[in-house]
């Protein structure tokens, strides 16, 4: 890696979301592991990575708005797949910001649910980071940056880099986020065969030497074809063990590498998300559409490749 230090907090913690008439609205993208490989493994059992991250256009939308106490509805075509949570990862996000900030946890919440659960993107570290934006704007509060990471790293490995929001290399466990060279938008189809598939036990199912560290180039990234080779060197050490249990992951890989057009297919984190990377948004539409009529049933969604959160527009 570049460095084994993190960075004092995620670079973008400070950024305003969208403002509405009567609140705020930020968008939660899909967190990619454009590689990932598990490099060694702590005393209390969380294993170290060595990963780089970018986002998807592909997102949730969580919106903040004024009220007398602290409440959260959720909707979206993924809505009813947190029907059952009592403490949403959200809530719990606000709870301690509230807290740390020395304020009532006052405000109505609503997440729209587009990302599957459970799949590999980080959708649930994604809107928890989207929460701490929107709610840090709703509040006025600006929180020191180290204190709003360690905030973020408590509720779970995946949020600081989402809530940092630009293209890291990630390390650690999550919490050790270094600059990346500057990549460039592409076109990417995410799938996802609709059926959760739960960190722990992929991580459990790894069997194997621990992989090394592979550095990154401090140059930037011209295009799509230059990160595919660029990746092409690297892997996601979790796809053995993934599909393993959930063996839909091997044809979804499959059938990504046989699109028109397909630069690169890989797992995104523990999975069962996949994604193909393509040279502009105009060919990944082109290449989601077939695959999406033939697999009814699987979740296919084309979009943009970015660097910075800042460039997704949330959807309302």
């Amino acid at each position: 890696m570049a460095s084994s230090s993190p960075t004092a907090a995620p670079a973008g913690a400070s950024r305003v979301p969208v403002k509405t008439r009567s609140g705020y609205r930020a968008a939660a993208p899909a967190k990619i592991n454009l590689y990932l490989h598990v490099v060694g493994k702590r005393a209390d059992g969380y294993h170290l990575l060595d990963s780089l991250v970018a986002f998807a256009d592909v997102h949730d939308t969580v919106i903040a708005l004024e009220d007398d106490a602290l409440s959260l509805k959720v909707s979206g075509p993924f809505g009813a797949s947190l029907a059952g949570e009592a403490d949403n990862l959200v809530l719990r996000a606000a709870r301690r910001l509230a807290e740390l900030g020395g304020v009532k946890p006052r405000a109505k919440l609503r997440l729209i649910k587009r990302l599957p659960v459970a799949s590999g993107i980080g959708g649930g570290s994604s809107d928890a980071a989207a929460a701490l934006r929107a709610l840090s704007a709703l509040w006025g509060l600006r929180p020191a940056a180290g204190d709003l990471h360690r905030l973020a790293l408590g509720l779970g490995a995946d949020v600081p880099v989402c809530l940092g929001g630009r293209a890291v290399h990630m390390g650690g466990i999550g919490e050790k986020l270094m600059p990346a060279p500057r990549l460039p938008e592409a076109g990417i189809v995410l799938v996802n065969p609709g059926v959760p598939l739960a960190t722990p036990p992929v991580f459990k199912a790894r069997q194997g030497p621990f992989s090394a560290t592979d550095p990154l180039p401090s140059r930037g990234v011209a295009d799509a074809r230059q990160l595919a080779d660029l990746l092409a060197s690297r892997k996601n050490d979790l796809t053995r063990p993934a599909t393993a249990l959930l063996p839909v992951v091997g044809e979804m890989l499959a059938k990504l590498a046989g699109l028109p057009g397909c630069l690169l297919a890989r797992m995104s984190g523990s999975g069962a998300t996949c994604f193909g990377l393509f040279a502009d948004p105009q060919a990944a539409i082109a290449a989601a559409a077939p695959l999406a009529r033939a697999h009814a049933k699987w979740w296919v969604a084309p979009g943009r490749l970015v660097d910075d959160v800042d460039k997704v527009k949330p959807q309302a």
